[in-house]
């Protein structure tokens, strides 16, 4: 069994999420204590409760401490079986976090096609929005060679939630990746995904993209339902692709939301690094499980280097974070 601290550096949902495909893919057994030690509100919250019991599910783990609030977690997984599944996180939750938490063992560890829809919250503040998974990180994970097709049921925004996820995971082998410039840029996208808001709300929030950004096409997704808006931008380069959000939730306006999407990827466009901190932290653990890899990134967040010490005691790899200047090269050598 191996004993994982949730206090570990950050101290946040990542080690749970982590510690849980890992123990799964490996089948060995977790024990994970003081669980979000370091958050306002300890333990587990609905969200990552729904990241245990979907884990439990596809392992058909035995699991002591699965409850909200629980700071310490037993799991002990079986074999990781391929199948259709439903979660409902019964909150605006996120549910690319816990379709990240059963995609990479449904994968590598499946023998059929799997699929997995999920309901809560699909466009979070602190979470990566669904488009960002279908747009910034699948990608990747196809190039290396897995299989998976992700799609918007209905959009889900704080406090309702509603939204719906549905995912088709085929099994597969993980093969090297290495992303060491970003390449020339095909398109640079300003993308609205709005739920029981009128088009003339959307378009406004594209045109308050367009005035700090030169746009290649903008699309504006609408839906029925609680209202909500998210604004993005997606940066489309030869070799890597990035996406990055603001939300009109929680009392922002949707100008303020357009504001963040394009201060963010102003950001990164003016630094030659062609993965961001949140994509660094997501290609950890599909490197760590295939036969390497490298990447150029930005200064690494707590979250990545928090992930590389969770990784690394279930794995027997060596991450190497390297500065270069203006970037980081992070090497990923399984042994």
């Amino acid at each position: 069994m191996i004993t994982i601290d949730g206090s570990l550096g950050e101290g946040g949902g990542q080690i749970l999420r982590t510690s849980l495909a890992l123990s799964c893919i490996t089948r060995i057994p977790l024990r994970l204590h003081r669980i979000r030690a370091k958050r306002s509100r300890p333990g587990l919250r609905p969200q990552h409760l729904v990241c245990v019991r979907a884990a439990a599910q596809i392992s058909g783990a035995r699991v002591e401490g699965d409850r909200v609030g629980s700071c310490e977690l037993l799991f002990r997984p079986k074999k990781v079986r391929s199948g259709d599944f439903g979660f409902q996180i019964g909150t605006a939750g996120s549910t690319t976090l816990v379709l990240q938490t059963v995609l990479l063992p449904l994968a590598l560890c499946g023998d059929r096609r799997s699929t997995v829809r999920i309901g809560g919250g699909t466009h979070n503040d602190k979470a990566p929005p669904v488009d960002y998974l279908q747009r910034a990180w699948l990608p990747l994970l196809n190039r290396m060679g897995l299989r998976v097709e992700l799609s918007l049921e209905r959009p889900g925004f704080y406090p309702r939630g509603g939204g719906s996820i549905v995912a088709r995971i085929f099994p597969g082998k993980l093969g090297r990746l290495d992303l060491p410039k970003r390449g020339q840029q095909q398109a640079l996208r300003g993308l609205v995904v709005q739920c029981g808001l009128g088009a003339e709300v959307g378009e406004r929030a594209l045109d308050a993209l367009g005035q700090t950004l030169t746009l290649s096409d903008t699309e504006l997704r609408q839906f029925q339902g609680p209202p909500g808006l998210a604004v993005m931008v997606e940066a489309e380069h030869r070799c890597v692709s990035e996406l990055f959000s603001g939300l009109a939730d929680r009392g922002r306006k949707i100008d303020e939301a357009a504001v963040e999407a394009a201060r963010l990827a102003h950001a990164w466009l003016d630094q030659p690094a062609p993965v961001g901190k949140h994509l660094a932290d997501q290609l950890l653990l599909p490197l760590a499980l295939s036969p390497g890899g490298s990447f150029t990134t930005v200064k690494p967040s707590p979250h990545t280097t928090t992930n590389i010490q969770v990784i690394q005691r279930f794995l027997d790899c060596e991450v190497q974070l390297e500065e270069r200047q203006r970037t980081w090269e992070c090497l990923v050598t399984p042994a």
